[in-house]
């Protein structure tokens, strides 16, 4: 299927959205809307390893639509908006984003909600909106629990922009490398995670999300059921412990 906004591709596990719309990638209602279809679609595909963003034009995203913040267009811009992020969530899998430019606003927080982020060293990353009256609500949910409260109050607050190298040193993103690299480091990223299984990814994912429960008991026999429960009665699970034993390639069935 062919979008307006956006490009996709489904090739060996990974599924790669990439925003397109000229000239900075601003994410409107109708963008974001066919960004939650692509997502809708992947949900629950058993072969699917990973999800890519990135971008083409100028930079990765200056952000979401700041007309659509206003008036009856804002709780369709919220809904449309936060949409991704629930799907994001929903789809289990590892996401990954590919940033180079200007990562402003709602593309900011798209990105650094990905799972694993590798950027461009002309990226620049920053939540502005305090700045236009407003706060970044997905923004305000992760960030603290990304890189801490005090680094994220600062970001959050100031709504200054901050460098590739500066989001490396607090953690906010993964790797960083030449602007001409960044299409060849990102497939060189994502390459181990290819070569896995699906459902162990999505099991993995799921015990580090559950391992953010606080306090740690809890948290920890929750993600015990998980390996327990779950993990070890999936057929990928023994594959790969009996493969590692054999000394061969694992043969995955992503189930």
């Amino acid at each position: 299927m062919s979008y307006e906004h956006i490009e996709v591709v489904v090739e060996n596990g990974l599924g790669t959205i990439t925003l397109n719309r000229p000239p900075v990638n601003v994410l409107n209602i109708a963008m974001m809307k066919e960004i939650n279809e692509v997502l809708d679609a992947w949900r629950g595909q058993k072969d699917l390893k990973a999800v890519l963003f990135q971008a083409k034009g100028k930079c990765f995203s200056a952000g979401v639509d700041v007309g659509e913040h206003m008036g009856d267009l804002a709780p369709k811009m919220i809904d449309a908006f936060h949409g991704m992020f629930r799907r994001m969530e929903m789809i289990g899998v590892p996401t990954v984003a590919s940033v180079y430019g200007s990562c402003l606003g709602g593309g900011c927080e798209l990105a650094i909600f990905c799972d694993l982020v590798i950027a461009a060293d002309d990226a620049k990353f920053g939540q502005p909106e305090i700045q236009v009256g407003v706060f970044p609500p997905i923004a305000a949910q992760i960030m603290p629990r990304i890189i801490g409260q005090k680094a994220a109050m600062e970001l959050i607050l100031s709504g200054k922009t901050i460098s590739a190298g500066e989001a490396r040193e607090m953690g906010l993103i993964n790797q960083v490398v030449g602007r001409e690299e960044l299409e060849a480091a990102t497939a060189a990223f994502l390459k181990p995670y290819l070569k896995l299984s699906a459902e162990v990814l999505r099991l993995t994912k799921k015990a580090v999300k559950t391992g953010l429960l606080d306090p740690l008991e809890p948290s920890l026999q929750a993600i015990e059921a998980i390996y327990l429960k779950e993990l070890l009665k999936t057929a990928d699970a023994q594959e790969g412990l009996v493969a590692f034993l054999e000394k061969r390639k694992p043969l995955w069935r992503n189930e």
